[in-house]
């Protein structure tokens, strides 16, 4: 039997249940912090969007609010979050509670360098060629 996921001694059941100012609480002291100075307005308009896909159903909710704390009530959703190129679909887990949306969706790819080109510089001229 897998072992129920807890956050902070709370249970998803638990959590879903408290009020937004009893789980705030429970954060670390950076998502703590810019949870009390307020959501901005497309923070709240993306919430509302989430609350009323969870009743209605639909696609999933695209945001460029990468700063927005994950909360338990988008546990088991998936939410496309903007890298700025691409929308990255991201399916909420329990574990999730508490990190950043953009934690999830990196905005830039390690960088690969290939192997010189013709012409590539004066240098490529004297790599041997297949």
């Amino acid at each position: 039997m897998p072992k129920e996921f807890t956050y902070r001694g709370h249970t998803v059941q638990q959590l879903m249940k408290l009020s937004s100012d009893e789980f705030i609480k429970l954060l670390p002291s950076r998502q703590r912090r810019s949870l009390t100075k307020g959501l901005t307005s497309e923070q709240r308009k993306f919430l509302e969007i989430i609350r009323e896909r969870r009743q209605k159903g639909g696609p999933p909710p695209e945001t460029h609010c990468r700063d927005l704390v994950i909360f338990p009530e988008m546990v088991d959703m998936t939410v496309s979050v903007h890298d700025g190129r691409a929308y990255i679909p991201l399916k909420v887990t329990p574990e999730m509670i508490g990190h950043y949306l953009g934690e999830f969706a990196p905005t830039n790819k390690k960088v690969i360098h290939g192997n010189p080109g013709i012409g590539a510089s004066r240098a490529s001229m004297y790599v041997p060629l297949k």
